[in-house]
């Protein structure tokens, strides 16, 4: 006969109490959404209209598409710096492949996305491979791409005027009739592949084991090693993309975009309740971390709140996502 011992039965309820924790941070997150989202509507007549809604959805595109890929990085115990000068590159090489070298427009786009993936590829091999810890690894990445960005555009915009169909990958509507950008759809559709990739495939799985011990991991058979070179590449093709999404956007590659996104990004992911220590997070749970931080950048604006007090208030609701995570994370360890 088959017996369950405490130890079994005190593994099960914590995975159950750790599921249910995370369940409550993303009910917790939404509601904090929709209380901002209800203090706005309160506060101006200008924010509580359908022009207004689809213009967050709109903004929240790029840094949603960057969020997503840090998810799977900081699950897997990292951390990526560069990922907004890195889109910023990503969106000066669209503007290479597109305009300078005329490749088609499936094909530029695809190999501006690629390149984000090689940003990500070469963050992963420092990082694996030659040990070096993932904030300095990627804060180099961080000036690299930036100072190529600058090189490669001579510190120029560069503008999609001559390659029909660009913009509209970002701003045209799909669905006739309706004011509905396309670069949200493609939000909501990269957003249910990660999701399924994360929960339902091996790449998850492996991230998350990652995370939560990279040792035992080890230990297991698994080469941490390449599946962290995996982990960081896949979370580049994000970056490619959003560098697609921004310029297609402004119609324009701007070299000097990026800077803060990375922050915002990171932001996102915290208040959605991934775990900075790796091996907690969802995909829906950034995605309603990348709609506050929408939605509060939205709102001061149209409050006309000046830059400086919305960067106070941003920094102020990142040091709370934080200490919040550290609280959860003392709370699981003790």
């Amino acid at each position: 006969m088959t017996t369950v011992t405490p130890q079994s039965t005190s593994t099960s309820d914590s995975g159950v109490s750790g599921l249910l924790k995370s369940r409550l941070q993303q009910l917790l997150a939404f509601a904090s959404l929709i209380a901002i989202y209800a203090f706005f509507s309160i506060a101006s007549p200008y924010f509580f209209t359908y022009d207004n809604f689809t213009a967050i959805l709109f903004s929240t595109v790029v840094i949603g598409t960057l969020a997503i890929g840090t998810t799977f990085v900081i699950i897997a115990g990292g951390i990526d710096l560069s990922i907004g000068t890195g889109m910023a590159l990503c969106a000066v090489m669209s503007g290479v492949f597109l305009v300078d070298l005329g490749l088609p427009l499936p094909l530029g786009v695809l190999a501006a996305v690629l390149f984000g993936g090689l940003v990500g590829l070469v963050n992963g091999l420092n990082i694996a491979l030659l040990k070096i810890p993932p904030f300095i690894a990627t804060l180099a990445m961080m000036l690299v791409a930036e100072g190529l960005a600058l090189v490669l555009s001579d510190s120029s915009p560069i503008y999609f005027n001559d390659v029909p169909g660009y913009v509209e990958l970002s701003r045209g509507n799909l669905i006739p009739g309706v004011d509905f950008p396309n670069a949200v759809l493609i939000l909501l559709a990269v957003a249910i592949i990660a999701g399924v990739l994360l929960t339902r495939s091996v790449l998850g799985r492996y991230t998350y084991s990652i995370g939560s011990n990279e040792e035992a991991t080890a230990l297991s058979g698994i080469d941490v090693r390449r599946w962290k070179i995996v982990i960081y590449t896949f979370a580049g093709l994000f970056i490619g993309l959003a560098g697609v999404m921004i310029s297609a956007r402004l119609g324009s590659a701007q070299p000097a975009t990026g800077m803060g996104y990375e922050l915002q990004a990171i932001a996102a992911v915290v208040i959605g309740g991934t775990s900075l220590s790796g091996g907690k997070g969802s995909i829906v749970g950034t995605l309603i971390g990348a709609l506050i931080i929408s939605v509060l950048n939205n709102g001061l604006q149209i409050m006309s709140i000046p830059q400086e007090w919305q960067n106070v208030i941003l920094g102020c609701v990142i040091l709370v996502a934080v200490y919040t995570d550290r609280m959860r994370t003392k709370d699981v360890s003790a």
